[in-house]
């Protein structure tokens, strides 16, 4: 995870707020990544606000959105629903094929991921 910091505040205020973020949210981070949170200061507040932070974090959660894209692309693929736009410009069938191959791979990893995180917190209780 990233927080970018924006305007006047000491690095010592940000380093104690995001360790106050992992301590409250400890259950969202694995322990396999140490020093988990970077963050940066740009000393230059945005026009119109004193400051302002921007926190970016990967999460499992986004596989359910790529489960949706790829239940939509495999019903499309499918019928052949609008294909013959894609080879009429050059493209393969086998490259849409190989395309939700990828997908499928990428929703496993994170499958593979949040049951592995399940399967440690049940070890925790």
């Amino acid at each position: 995870a990233v927080a970018m910091f924006r305007g006047r505040m000491s690095t010592k205020d940000i380093e104690e707020q995001m360790h106050q973020v992992q301590g409250r949210n400890s259950s969202f981070f694995v322990e396999w990544i140490p020093n988990n949170i970077k963050s940066s200061l740009c000393d230059v507040a945005p026009k119109g606000l004193k400051m302002s932070v921007t926190f970016i974090a990967n999460t499992t959660a986004i596989q359910e959105m790529f489960k949706r894209v790829s239940d939509q692309f495999t019903s499309m693929f499918r019928r052949k629903a609008f294909l013959h736009w894609y080879t009429g410009e050059g493209m393969d069938e086998m490259e849409f094929t190989e395309a939700e191959s990828n997908i499928n791979d990428l929703i496993a990893e994170y499958t593979q991921y949040q049951e592995a995180s399940a399967y440690e917190d049940d070890f925790d209780e």
